[in-house]
């Protein structure tokens, strides 16, 4: 039986730990809804239940990795190079907010290459670039200072997708955004709640309760639902040519005709970089 867990995680230095929940759903319920843990006891709560059940995936929701061209710059030519990089170069990084980072106060968007990836450019909406660190809905704090422990995960065992090949357990990138529809006001309350209670009414009412209760519970129990939704997907590895994880279903948040995408919000690279990706060592190019 295949596990889920999703990690609604958060790049705070401070009281991280109230932010980041977890979500685990087990024969399609939604079983367990917590926070409390910071990032590093979250990481190591993901390793020991992955040790207790391999068959498990996890849900990350934040960026695995920088535009091909940063990748570069560094001269890092795999996931794991960057992850290492970023558990001596994360915090530096965000205290400098040096160019290509920005979103402090008097620096402006970098002008150095590009600032997204391509699993970015490849979605509808109004996705944010891992440089920015500061600022109305900034991802770059919560990623530079999550990379370093996907390279903890790796250690432990985990095939980190697309940088690894696949296994179990798996962790893959999620977008929590592109698993509710279009129209739904996450800050508000009752529509967290009617939405919960409409699309997933025979689950734990007491859980439901729960993640209606804030938007961090919110996306950490409707990403695990929806990746549950999905097993067959999932519990193919092999199947998964794609560099973040979202739900066939969702079409309408691709741009992508249904002749190249019809896959709908899995956002893949371009195809030299996807074919990449299944190698041990790949460049990390826009994932």
């Amino acid at each position: 039986m295949t596990r889920v867990i999703a990690v609604d995680w958060s790049g705070k230095a401070k009281g991280a730990a109230e932010s980041i929940w977890r979500a685990v759903v087990i024969d399609g319920h939604l079983v367990e809804l917590e926070n409390g843990l910071d990032r590093a006891e979250i990481t190591e709560w993901i390793v020991e239940y992955a040790q207790r059940h391999p068959r498990t995936v996890v849900g990350l929701d934040f960026a695995f990795s920088f535009p091909a061209w940063f990748c570069e710059r560094g001269g890092w030519g795999s996931g794991r190079d960057v992850w290492d990089s970023m558990r001596v170069r994360a915090d530096e990084l965000l205290d400098t907010c040096e160019p290509p980072f920005w979103g402090r106060a008097e620096t402006k968007a970098q002008k150095l290459g590009h600032a997204f990836r391509q699993t970015e450019l490849d979605v509808e909406g109004q996705p944010k670039s891992v440089f920015q660190i500061g600022g109305a809905g900034a991802v770059g704090t919560g990623s530079l200072r999550g990379m370093r422990h996907l390279a903890q995960l790796a250690e432990a065992g985990f095939a980190i997708w697309p940088f690894d090949e696949p296994g179990w357990p798996l962790v893959a990138e999620i977008y929590p955004r592109l698993l509710t529809p279009k129209g739904l006001v996450k800050s508000r309350h009752l529509e967290r709640r009617a939405h919960l209670t409409q699309t997933f009414p025979d689950q734990n009412q007491v859980l439901l309760e729960r993640a209606a209760g804030s938007e961090d519970a919110f996306d950490a129990a409707i990403s695990a639902l929806t990746m549950a939704q999905h097993l067959d997907e999932l519990e193919n590895p092999t199947r998964l040519t794609w560099t973040r994880w979202s739900p066939t279903t969702a079409r309408s948040c691709s741009k992508r005709s249904s002749s190249d995408g019809d896959r709908g919000a899995f956002r893949r690279a371009r195809a030299p970089d996807t074919s990449r990706c299944r190698r041990r060592r790949p460049l990390p190019v826009h994932q």
